[in-house]
């Protein structure tokens, strides 16, 4: 049984910070890629970064990169999205996800959806002008 569970979002106006996180339970984070994408009403669900692979690569979608970080803390199961310099654009539900490192593998690369899985519920951050 894995779960993961997202928390710290929150309104903020534009240019402030906010520091969201996740923590997995069930299995450690030491054995997953994590990742976090973000969702608008009436739009897919968004890639924001990620670190995959053996080497623990990570990743920023074009319009965070400067301005987000991802980190992970394998001992705690927990990940975390710094974000910075908020802008009303990055308003949105963000998830984070995770995804399995062994095993079969889907042939999709880490920004799509089907990469991942596990996903937590969801929160809300809203950036105000």
């Amino acid at each position: 049984q894995v779960q993961l569970v997202e928390s710290g979002g929150g309104l903020v106006q534009s240019g402030d910070s906010l520091r969201l996180s996740c923590v997995l339970s069930g299995r450690s984070l030491s054995s997953h890629a994590v990742g976090w994408f973000r969702q608008t009403p009436g739009k897919e669900r968004e890639f924001v970064s990620a670190i995959v692979g053996s080497a623990s690569r990570t990743y920023y979608a074009v319009s965070v990169k400067g301005r987000f970080q991802i980190s992970r803390e394998n001992a705690g199961n927990t990940m975390f999205l710094q974000m910075n310099t908020l802008k009303p654009e990055d308003s949105a539900v963000y998830y984070c996800a995770a995804a399995r490192l062994w095993g079969d593998r889907p042939a999709v690369e880490h920004t799509d959806v089907r990469f991942w899985d596990y996903w937590g519920q969801g929160t809300q951050v809203t950036v105000s002008s």
